[in-house]
């Protein structure tokens, strides 16, 4: 079943939760612990993150350096495939811009094909560290709204090089998107990020998950405007608990996010990052409360570094 109808049919808010593919060569078992750590409170999907090659030094010995142009966490297709196949649970690998060109994306849809994975998120994706803007690959996407349209195309049985399928694909890949509560870093403004937004949903989408946020009336601003300009998809929260005192500096630069005087105020006068651990946590559980409170059809947790905090807010809410 597709997220979409997972998420309509749910009869509570539902779990869900994202995963990074392993580093290359450190084995599958570090991710299986995560999930197996959230995977009693019944997650109805996990989504897989999509990482571009970067370039990273290795030491050449006698004091030298050598650049290497690699990919540090290979394997999205191939750990979705492992999650439907270990847990039973619908993987949603996200397809990006960023990195990839259209025959890899073509190569990829085909082989989810074969997989019967069929839910997408599709991103533009970050840009490289070495360049100062989104730069694309050659023959890439510059734009999520532009990888919609592949996928799109190649949902109707049509390759990128304008040639038809011997077979139309039987199930089409259904996806959502991303959006931006406090306003994609790049968009000019509000107006202009909820014009590409209703774009998307026009092309396609059949939701949108946030970017994390801290304040909860940025979400229920955002959700209101969304539909004052006519967008009528889930928009599905997007959340991940503070741990470390550190974050109150690198999450707004980072994720172009604010967090509430408030939440600093706690963080700040917390001894040590095991009590900042614990006032996340428990904002956490605050936050998720009232978005349920709200009828929010689904929360969305973003699990790097943070499985142990997710674990007890889900305890508190899904328990």
């Amino acid at each position: 079943m597709s997220v979409i109808n997972l998420i309509k049919n749910a009869k509570s808010t539902a779990f869900s939760f994202e995963v990074l593919p392993p580093l290359k060569g450190t084995g599958i078992e570090g991710l299986w612990e995560t999930i197996d750590t959230l995977a009693e409170y019944n997650p109805l999907y996990i989504n897989i993150t999509t990482h571009r090659s970067e370039y990273c030094y290795e030491d050449a010995g006698a004091g030298l350096w050598r650049r290497r142009w690699t990919k540090r966490r290979p394997g999205t297709v191939a750990v979705a495939a492992a999650i439907k196949n270990r847990y039973g649970v619908t993987p949603v690998p996200h397809i990006v811009c960023s990195g990839c060109d259209k025959e890899e994306t073509e190569y990829a849809l085909l082989d989810l094909q074969y997989l019967g994975i069929t839910d997408l998120l599709v991103l533009r994706g970050d840009k490289a560290k070495h360049q100062r803007s989104f730069t694309p690959e050659t023959d890439g996407w510059t734009h999520a709204i532009e990888l919609q349209g592949q996928i799109e195309r190649f949902n109707q049985g049509m390759f990128e090089d304008g040639s038809p399928m011997a077979h139309k694909p039987s199930e089409p890949f259904s996806y959502g998107v991303a959006c931006y509560p406090e306003k994609h870093e790049e968009a000019p403004n509000m107006q202009t990020d909820l014009y590409w937004l209703a774009r998307k949903v026009e092309q396609g989408a059949q939701y949108a998950v946030t970017q994390l946020f801290y304040d909860n009336k940025r979400y229920f601003d955002f959700v209101q405007r969304a539909k004052d300009a006519g967008i009528n998809v889930p928009i599905i929260p997007g959340i991940k608990p503070l741990k470390r005192k550190a974050q109150l500096a690198v999450i707004p630069q980072t994720f172009k996010v604010d967090i509430p005087q408030e939440l600093a105020q706690q963080v700040e006068s917390c001894k040590d990052d095991r009590e900042v651990e614990q006032v996340g946590v428990q904002w956490c559980i605050r936050q998720c409360r009232e978005l349920m409170e709200h009828g929010v059809p689904s929360i969305h947790f973003y699990a790097m570094g943070a499985t142990e905090s997710i674990a007890q807010v889900a305890k508190e809410i899904y328990g």
